[in-house]
């Protein structure tokens, strides 16, 4: 290619990423302020947005997770837009290398996922059962999230009955909550008679595997805009040494 076709090039790859990365960062932007929103005020948000049923971002504290992703997006938005705009190669190898360590983790979580899905049940249990077992029924938001996922998965628990037992809700009330009964148990459980013995982890489970073709399809489009931008991002930080 001629130098003027080749600086044409380099001037368009240039707009697109400031773009794209623009565009990266107004989404994080946008994610903060939902988590900080559902942080502080979560009823207000689940009654105009509605419930997020059947998801497993209900096992976990969703506005913990907007506001982390919506931080990580706007770090990466930052360093690939400005470090395109003024041509920084220090700013594009950390755009590199952030979205590479996202690549990689990425990558080893989904082996987790589908190796040792086991150690993500343990880990689940380690860390989400102690907060059934202090916030239900304490924390308005967390209570009203199990409420529904319980209701809508038809599950109890994150493995089973059990992780209420010991619970501020048990020991208040006495007994389990109320989500939790829905279908006759086996007779070797009369006391439990209408408790769900199915706990909401494996309930989800079944659905991610029901839709694991949906679920490979984003994840493949997201693994694919990922590498796209670490191959631009290193083609201009390699232009800028011709310059």
């Amino acid at each position: 290619l001629s130098p003027g076709a080749k600086m044409g090039c380099f001037t368009f790859i240039k707009v697109m990423m400031i773009l794209f990365n623009l565009a990266i960062f107004l989404s994080g932007g946008t994610l903060l302020g939902v988590g900080i929103w559902v942080k502080v005020d979560g009823e207000s948000f689940l009654k105009i947005f509605g419930t997020l049923s059947s998801s497993v971002l209900q096992v976990v504290n969703v506005s913990y997770l907007l506001i982390v992703i919506g931080a990580i997006l706007l770090v990466i938005g930052f360093l690939g837009c400005y470090g395109a705009q003024k041509e920084s190669k220090c700013l594009l190898m950390m755009f590199f290398s952030v979205v590479l360590i996202i690549f990689i983790a990425e990558v080893a979580a989904a082996v987790v996922a589908l190796v040792f899905t086991g150690l993500a049940e343990t880990l689940l249990t380690g860390l989400v059962t102690p907060l059934l077992k202090e916030k239900y029924g304490v924390d308005d938001t967390f209570t009203h999230i199990w409420n529904t996922t319980m209701t809508e998965v038809h599950c109890c628990g994150l493995n089973n009955y059990t992780d209420f037992n010991n619970s501020y809700f048990y020991e208040t009330h006495g007994s389990y909550p109320r989500q939790c009964f829905g279908v006759s148990p086996p007779l070797a459980h009369p006391h439990l008679h209408g408790c769900l013995l199915q706990g909401c982890f494996r309930q989800i489970l079944e659905e991610i595997k029901t839709n694991a073709g949906v679920a490979g399809g984003v994840a493949a489009g997201i693994a694919a805009l990922e590498i796209a931008a670490m191959a631009v991002s290193m083609y201009l930080y390699c232009r800028l040494d011709e310059k």
